[in-house]
């Protein structure tokens, strides 16, 4: 779960890591910029980053100009995000830009500290074209971080003197932040030198194993609770959280309609490995309802970018004749125009091909477009089919 930087910040206060004063200001509340020490900082509050390039990142010298900019920003999407809230920080004079983060590699199955001499809006673009500048270390899990190794990173990112010192506190501490709160990831960027040879965090990013979170429950004395990034979901993936359907959008146009996330996730490489453009993912889940199954099929007849659906369902748990009753219910009712090409097989299969094929019998206009394999067709070759329909269809 990731946090917002206001609340990643209180985080890091609790932790003695250098934050600036802020406040946070949202529509109802701009009667707290009569607190505020100007020159400021205005950041406008969202779960991805590129802020500053989305023009959510604002100076004020003043009361009126900071009022304007906040104006403005308040209501912008990012990310697919409306941006309802503010961070307002004092405007300090910045001599030198560092990176600092704390992650799992997954790799190597081991906590990693990533530095570098290089922080700011654009450390993708310094790990893409100069990887050297991004220094790793490597610490096994859940191990105390040696004090050593803080200030051997605070020196190779440039720290001296009464710098060293601080900057390996702060590594430290970052370190025993991301440990103790079960955290994916603790980032510092920047890390900022002042022209008064100071350090603060300027941005703070911290990502939170929501699983983990009820271990920890001075996070609600911080306002911090478990969450969904609801802000961040499309409208179908809206719709399919409120039905308790796992379902993610994607930006290709053959809707996926599978059994469970296992063949979720392979329906979408194969599809990808012959040509086509998957529109989703989904999973059913075990013995899913009628109702459950209806809404799937919903999710993405009802997308204006799916061409044809791809459909598999191997009755195991769940039952073949469930699953073609759905089918049949939805297309007798909302009649979609839409090519479906599936497969069908296991527990209650030769009950769900009579009544698929009872229904086509009764309706053949509405299941003119529609297919349902057996298990002697390969489902590579019912991937194929539905390409194909897809690109007729988009034709």
């Amino acid at each position: 779960m990731r946090l917002y930087e206001y609340e990643a910040k209180r985080l890091f206060r609790r932790h003695r890591l250098p934050v600036l004063d802020g406040v946070v200001v949202d529509q109802h509340s701009l009667g707290l910029l009569d607190r505020v020490t100007y020159p400021v900082v205005i950041k406008g509050q969202a779960f991805v980053g590129a802020r500053g390039k989305a023009g959510l990142v604002q100076f004020a010298s003043d009361r009126q100009e900071a009022l304007e900019k906040i104006q403005a920003i308040l209501g912008k999407v990012h990310g697919g995000h409306a941006i309802d809230k503010v961070l307002i920080e004092p405007r300090v004079s910045i001599e030198k830009e560092l990176y600092i983060a704390v992650l799992v590699d997954r790799l190597q199955h081991k906590t990693l500290i990533m530095a570098s001499v290089k922080g700011g809006i654009d450390i993708e673009d310094v790990a893409r074209k100069e990887p050297d500048k991004i220094l790793k270390y490597y610490i096994n899990p859940c191990a105390v971080l040696p004090s050593f190794m803080a200030r051997t990173v605070a020196s190779d990112i440039g720290l001296q003197g009464a710098l060293l010192d601080r900057g390996a506190g702060v590594i430290a501490r970052l370190y025993d932040l991301f440990l103790g709160y079960d955290c994916k990831v603790c980032e510092i960027n920047p890390l900022v030198i002042t022209a008064e040879k100071r350090l603060w965090v300027l941005d703070a990013k911290v990502d939170l194993d929501e699983d983990a979170m009820f271990r920890h429950p001075d996070l609600r004395d911080m306002d911090i609770f478990a969450r969904h990034e609801v802000g961040e979901l499309t409208e179908r993936e809206k719709i399919a959280k409120q039905a308790g359907i796992p379902y993610v959008d994607l930006d290709g146009d053959i809707g996926v309609f599978p059994g469970g996330a296992g063949f979720g996730i392979a329906a979408i490489d194969l599809i990808q490995h012959y040509g086509g453009k998957p529109a989703n993912f989904m999973d059913s889940g075990g013995a899913p309802t009628q109702e459950k199954l209806r809404a799937m099929l919903g999710l993405l007849l009802n997308n204006p970018g799916v061409k044809a659906i791809f459909g598999a369902r191997f009755g195991g748990i769940s039952r073949c004749d469930d699953w073609a009753k759905a089918v049949v219910q939805y297309v007798v009712e909302n009649r979609p125009r839409k090519p479906m090409i599936m497969r069908m097989a296991g527990n209650m299969e030769e009950q769900g091909r009579q009544i698929l094929e009872r229904a086509k019998t009764e309706h053949p206009e509405l299941f003119r477009k529609i297919k349902v394999y057996a298990y002697d067709t390969p489902i590579e070759e019912v991937i194929k089919e539905t390409i194909r329909a897809a690109r007729e269809t988009g034709a």
